[in-house]
Order: structure tokens, then sequence, then C-alpha cells
């Protein structure tokens, strides 16, 4: 069994004692096994014979380390996520917005951008919202700067735009990335295969769709060309939607 435990500072009177990735990850999946007993005992033997040495004092600091490991990886909050429901934006105005908030409403991603070829598309997306809203479609509009910098604008500055130009309405929120090494957590969850086995794949550009239902279950993407009020889409929108 690998050392769980890696002493960091060997000078100190009291040594302290962290975890390696292989600890957190045996130990999660022992709680997530409703196992907090399996858990300490991973921990307890892979100290090996470091532990004879532990005095009282020093036994104690480690059961307190233990311990706030166990509830740190058994927190439901912290588990790795599921749906679009564990993740939270801004929005455009800089406040944080839980996806969660759109449970039992349709949901429609679309990451977007102000200069780009596709930006009218902000007019049928205004006009989809508007047709489907009352029956529980949501629209929510990601700007993102990673293609061709066609969004280089602040937050303040895109709100404008949309709004002045396109008379927007549905929810936006502030600019993120959807692709490359800081692409956001929603987006490397939703073009991951391993999350997201039926729509995963790079996005190719701006104005690329997600569709979900009311559960959060993805149930359609669309490339950017593919208007929002297409048959295609709107076919879409209306099974998600049902009766």
């Amino acid at each position: 069994m690998s050392i769980f435990l890696r002493k960091i500072d060997s000078t100190v009177a009291a040594p302290v004692y962290t975890f390696s990735e292989n600890a957190a990850a045996q130990i999660h999946v022992a709680t997530r096994q409703q196992s907090t007993m399996l858990a300490m005992s991973l921990i307890l033997a892979s100290a090996g014979e470091n532990m004879l040495r532990l005095s009282m004092a020093r036994l104690s600091q480690l059961c307190l380390v233990i311990a706030a490991a166990v509830a740190f990886v058994a927190n439901p909050a912290l588990a790795a996520p599921k749906s679009i429901y564990d993740f939270t934006l801004k929005s455009i105005d800089g406040q944080p917005t839980p996806l969660s908030g759109y449970h039992g409403k349709v949901v429609l991603l679309v990451n977007v951008a102000s200069r780009c070829g596709f930006t009218p598309q902000y007019t049928a997306l205004e006009s989809v919202y508007e047709k489907y809203k009352s029956r529980g479609l949501v629209i929510v509009g990601i700007p993102a700067n990673n293609f061709g910098g066609q969004e280089p604008g602040s937050n303040e500055e895109i709100k404008t735009f949309c709004t002045k130009k396109y008379n927007v309405s549905f929810p936006m929120m502030s600019k993120v990335s959807v692709k490359g090494e800081d692409m956001t957590p929603l987006y490397k969850f939703l073009t991951t295969k391993d999350t997201d086995p039926k729509f995963s794949g790079e996005i190719g550009w701006n104005f690329t769709k997600f569709l979900f239902d009311r559960h959060g279950e993805p149930v359609a993407r669309f490339d950017s060309a593919i208007t929002p009020d297409s048959a295609e889409v709107t076919a879409a929108i209306e099974s998600a939607l049902g009766h």
C-alpha cells in the first residue's frame, strides 16, 4: 500500500502531515461507500511503522487530520459534478448564479460574442426566449473571447451592447473561457467525454448551443451555424418542454 502521509517539515517539534493525491482518491472511494472506518484504516495502515514512533500528542494530531480529511471528502457538495446544476457562474453584473436555480426549466446554454459573424443570432435567441419562456425555457448567454478575439469588451460593455442593440432580456453571465487551459469548469464538464458522452467535444466557435431538459440532462447540441429559430432547434425545445 502506498504511503498516504507525507511529513512536510521534520524540523518542527510536532510534524505536520498532509495527504497525497492517491490518499485522497482512496479515502474518497471509502467515504462514497459509506465507510468512514475503512477510510481511517486505510490511512492508519499506510503509515506503517511510523505510527509506532508517534507520541500520544502527535497521534492525537494525526487523528484530527484524519477526521478532517474524512469530513472533507464525504461532503456531498465537494463530489464530482453530475449535471449543470452543480455549477455556479457569475451573472453579467458579477452576482453568483447557481445553475441549480434553473431546475425544472429547459435550459439553452450559448457561448456568445459581440463581434462575430453569428452575433445577429442574438435576435433569434431573444425571439425564441420570448416565445417559450412562459412554458419554462431559459436561455443563458455566456460570453467568451476564445475565437478570433471577438468578445474583447468588459462585462459592462457586453451588457450594454446586448441590451441596446438586441434588446436581450434573457440571463447573461460574466465572460469566461470555453476552451483551452483556462476553460471554465462548466465547459470542461460539457466537452469531456467522461462527463458528457453524448455531446462532448471541443467548442468549435461562438454560438454553440447546448440544450438541457427539466432535470438538467443534455438532450441536444447545435453548432454555430444552426440558428436558434431553426426548425431543428425549435423542435428540440418543444420536445424538451413537453405539453
